[in-house]
């Protein structure tokens, strides 16, 4: 093109027959003046989910025309993008077919009750006009009542049209259609809405809003005014699960008993706080590679560990400084629900590829190990939310002690949203910089073995800070141990991981191997924990597998079933001064 273009990009979405799972798109696009030719292209990943997912595979039946409706011709030029002739259009009318089947927080989703659509997946735009204006006209079945998205209504007044000032924010903003029910609340007289698709009795919805509520007022007192003019919490009660930031919005996914017990609320109320404490951490102070996105390629950043791992560690703890969890359920519940300091330091420690795999390597190759992993994934890798989440607790630890307790990770977060947010983006070694500002002292070797490296962290200056301590493993003896992880494949007891160290290991047991007997005697599938019952730890056995059809036998030693060495506690005999530390860190 020899000149960029000039207009707006404008979308007319519609439904015709929502149950076959199709959205009928088509976008208006402005011709570059004197361009004999334009290129439209559709992104191949969406922000905030690191994998070339090849949207473009969903577009059918393209149709170009220009103003007055006559065709013009087009080819695809690379796998996401189309060149056309325009033979003198000032405008060209792309119309496309979209299949909307993935129910997921980063893809599409339409059926005959709502739609899910997100930017990356859905619209296509000019090659060279992503900074134009981009609206969204969404036209409903007559079934269908509301709509929702963090972008803004259009000017124009009219119902279901929303734009975006550039491809960014439209790319930024997920659109729900359907008959949500809508719950509303104000903190700073801003507005904040909860929208809950799919929402039925037996979800508490007003309970998820009070405590909403009180999430984003103790963000607020963190981080200080609040950065948009309205949030929107999209909250689709789909039997599935997942979490996408936004910049001004967040897409969510669970299901139905997700307000029914305890542990499923606080886990839902903690990928709420991870989601939105990414207004500040990711959509605004974001590692310099995320931003201005090349959606057509992988942007490699060695900062996720900081972006969503320590995102991680303050997700729980939020709950906890909010009054919404307890100090036992913080430190010691299963991980992933509402808590489960624990649970994620087990995570990490039994995790083999901890020790080849750090947590900056883990953040670069994100876009080829954390979304497609495999039976050997714990063997290769850690991911970036586990050992960010522990880095980002000793980190906060190391501070403390440092500064008497004057400083904390809280200052670092702030001093790097101050100094590094908006278009500027920081490196990795900008986030160490700020972190030494804010601790008075190096800590070079910290971030060096912490994260450049597979050495294994030092938990004792944080457990000695904080007044805990792992709870020692009981002295009663315990079970025999294969090592593998197991299945039931169709009444067959089929091998489904096996983690480097362990007897299975070591003694040659592998995965999709079918366990058919020990010692000459059958094992059932359905009784295989409890025939382990009855060997000891150092026992030799012959294990009698099916490898592809073939009877093998694997001489090997069982070992000792390894317990949960991990486990935080107060210590009994913690010092007033620690117990000081705890309640602060704690709120």
């Amino acid at each position: 093109m020899d000149h960029l273009p000039d207009g707006v990009v404008q979308y007319t979405v519609r439904f015709p027959e929502p149950w076959t799972h199709y959205a009928v798109i088509e976008a208006t696009m402005p011709v570059s003046p004197g361009a004999q030719e334009a290129e439209v292209f559709m992104a191949v990943w969406t922000p905030g989910s690191y994998l070339i997912r090849e949207y473009a595979r969903h577009v059918e039946a393209v149709v170009v025309t220009d103003g007055t409706g006559r065709g013009l011709p087009f080819g695809k030029s690379r796998k996401n993008r189309w060149r056309i002739r325009t033979d003198g259009a000032e405008k060209i009318h792309f119309s496309y077919r979209l299949y909307c089947r993935e129910m997921s927080v980063r893809t599409n989703w339409v059926e005959d009750s709502f739609a899910l659509l997100n930017g990356a997946p859905s619209f296509v735009t000019l090659v060279g006009g992503q900074h134009l204006p981009h609206e969204v006209r969404l036209v409903l079945p007559d079934v269908w009542k509301y709509s929702a998205s963090g972008l803004a209504a259009s000017a124009d007044g009219l119902a279901h049209c929303y734009t975006a000032p550039d491809y960014d924010t439209l790319v930024d903003s997920p659109l729900l259609a359907g008959n949500p029910v809508v719950r509303k609340f104000e903190v700073d007289g801003i507005p904040h809405y909860l929208v809950n698709q799919g929402e039925e009795a037996g979800w508490d919805g007003e309970r998820a809003t009070a405590d909403l509520r009180t999430i984003v007022e103790r963000y607020r007192l963190m981080w200080g005014p609040l950065p948009y003019e309205k949030y929107v919490f999209l909250n689709l009660i789909t039997e599935s699960g997942g979490g996408l930031e936004h910049a001004n919005s967040v897409c969510m996914m669970t299901n139905r008993w997700s307000t029914s017990t305890r542990k499923a609320y606080l886990s839902w109320l903690s990928l709420a706080s991870h989601e939105y404490l990414h207004v500040w951490n990711v959509k605004r102070l974001r590692p310099v590679e995320l931003g201005p996105f090349d959606y057509e390629n992988e942007n490699p950043t060695r900062s996720l560990w900081v972006a969503e791992g320590i995102t991680d560690y303050y997700a729980p703890l939020m709950l906890r400084r909010a009054g919404l969890s307890t100090q036992q359920e913080y430190l010691t519940g299963s991980e992933g629900s509402g808590g489960g300091l624990s649970g994620v330091i087990h995570t990490l420690q039994t995790t083999p590829g901890r020790l080849v795999h750090s947590a900056e390597q883990a953040s670069l190759d994100a876009w080829i190990k954390l979304y497609r992993p495999d039976e050997n994934s714990a063997n290769t890798t850690i991911s970036y939310y586990t050992k960010g989440t522990v880095v980002g607790w000793l980190l906060d630890a190391r501070i403390r002690k440092a500064t008497d307790g004057a400083k904390s990770l809280d200052d670092v977060m702030l001093l790097a949203y101050a100094r590094y947010s908006g278009e500027a983006g920081y490196t990795p070694e900008d986030f160490e910089a700020v972190a030494e500002e804010v601790a008075g002292v190096p800590l070079g070797e910290f971030f060096r073995r912490a994260v450049e490296s597979t050495e294994e962290l030092d938990y004792a200056e944080a457990l000695e800070w904080f007044g805990l301590r792992f709870k020692a493993v009981s002295g009663a003896a315990r079970k025999a141990w294969l090592g593998a992880d197991t299945k039931v494949d169709n009444g067959r007891l089929v091998v489904s991981k096996v983690l480097r160290g362990t007897p299975a290991y070591v003694f040659g047991i592998n995965v999709d191997d079918e366990i058919l007997a020990i010692d000459e005697y059958r094992v059932r599938a359905d009784q295989f924990a409890k025939r382990l019952e009855n060997y000891r730890p150092g026992q030799q056995v012959s294990v009698l597998v099916a490898r592809r059809e073939k009877l093998l036998r694997v001489d090997m030693t069982l070992g000792e079933e390894p317990g949960k060495p991990w486990h935080l506690e107060v210590l009994p005999n913690a010092s007033e001064e620690q117990k000081k530390n705890l309640l602060v860190w704690l709120g």
